[in-house]
């Protein structure tokens, strides 16, 4: 009976399955990295939105405190996005006809709210609080970056599962004491940036970090001691300073 497959083929096999292999795990990878590229994360991007709103111009520009638009980041999970009637608290009297702001009035005017379009979009099965993380020290600018300098908003972070994990793994290397946490431009301690905390004032049950206030200079005068927060054995989400500005 004549052979059916040239001696050549066992070789031909060999070097599919290798092929195969090579494919399926650059497949992996390429997937892998897809997930993470900001046209699945949406990071950089500025959607469109009805008003091009600045924040750059009304936090650095105008001193707006983020909590007068996101009312409710300090008691409830949800951050809060302003009726038109905040808005209407100044462009009533200001600027009130011009055309960028054509959409707030018609607004006002209907009682439609603005379908504004969110960039911080969580999937609907992830649960996330906003006021456990500000309470316990977590500044904005760590989740959503220099809001205070984006004319146009966009996602800075992944909000990803790792993302958020790196965090949960050693919390206070991003926890700042309460009173900081609206400072967009807050840096945490370094060797070549100390920064000296006081616990003042503390009752019973509050969480140390609102109870802390820090200071960029030795106010002893004792020369350059280095601050760095560190989560205490509880797993707690907050530093613990004594007065003579380290942490315990």
């Amino acid at each position: 009976m004549a052979q059916i497959f040239d001696r050549s083929s066992n070789a031909l096999a060999r070097m599919s399955l290798v092929l195969t292999g090579l494919i399926v795990i650059a497949l992996g990878v390429t997937l892998d990295q897809l997930q993470r590229s900001p046209w699945v994360t949406r990071q950089g991007q500025r959607p469109d939105q009805p008003v091009p709103f600045s924040h750059k111009h009304h936090v650095q520009g105008l001193g707006l405190q983020c909590q007068y638009c996101h009312v409710t980041v300090e008691k409830s999970s949800y951050a809060g996005i302003p009726p038109t009637k905040t808005c209407i608290n100044c462009h009533a009297q200001i600027w009130t006809n011009a055309q960028l702001l054509e959409p707030v009035r018609a607004s006002w005017a209907t009682g439609q709210s603005l379908p504004w379009t969110r960039v911080h979009d969580l999937p609907d099965f992830v649960y996330f609080s906003h006021e456990i993380h500000v309470n316990k020290g977590l500044g904005c600018s760590s989740c959503h970056g220099r809001v205070d300098q984006m004319p146009l908003m966009y996602a800075e972070n992944t909000l990803q599962m790792e993302w958020c994990l790196d965090c949960h793994r050693n919390p206070a290397k991003n926890l700042r004491p309460t009173s900081q946490i609206y400072n967009m431009a807050w840096e945490a301690p370094a060797q070549d940036r100390p920064v000296w905390c006081a616990v003042n004032g503390q009752k019973d049950g509050q969480p140390t970090d609102q109870a802390v206030s820090c200071l960029l200079q030795d106010p002893l005068g004792s020369g350059p001691r280095h601050h760095v927060f560190r989560l205490p054995c509880r797993l707690r989400l907050h530093c613990s300073c004594r007065a003579t500005g380290r942490t315990d």
